[in-house]
């Protein structure tokens, strides 16, 4: 019989690759929108980007359901929900909500770091993500 943590592997890796997926569709989107191409506000690329979303959070709540961690005692995990937090707000400011295509482009690119820098926070396992081996 499988037992919970039996599927880890399964779902780390779902994880893993739903946050690829993620990413790229955001930074297809992103860079398309910075061009003027109207498809990337389709309803089909729309509900597409929130099923993969979607499913992005179910793989990382069944993640923290296996492992039986509490992200907000957990430093690099709650760092990582914050950095979530700060790179949806970007992330729709890059695409709709920005006024001038300047803070568009700001947003995106300040979303897109949230983006990297939280990749390195997930991989480090440290707050500090890419900068942990400057921390003593």
């Amino acid at each position: 019989m499988m037992t919970l943590i039996d599927a880890y592997p399964v779902v780390r890796w779902l994880h893993i690759t739903l946050v690829c997926a993620s990413g790229t569709l955001f930074v297809l989107r992103g860079i398309s929108v910075l061009r003027g191409a109207a498809w990337p506000m389709t309803p089909v690329v729309r509900r597409t980007s929130v099923l993969i979303d979607s499913a992005l959070l179910g793989a990382a709540l069944t993640l923290l359901y296996i492992l039986q961690l509490n992200p907000f005692a957990v430093g690099w995990l709650a760092t990582k929900i914050v950095l979530l937090l700060l790179y949806i707000v970007l992330g729709t400011f890059a695409l709709k909500r920005a006024r001038s295509q300047g803070a568009r482009l700001l947003c995106f690119l300040a979303a897109v770091s949230c983006l990297g820098y939280m990749v390195t926070v997930a991989v480090a396992h440290h707050p500090l993500g890419v900068f942990s081996v400057l921390a003593i």
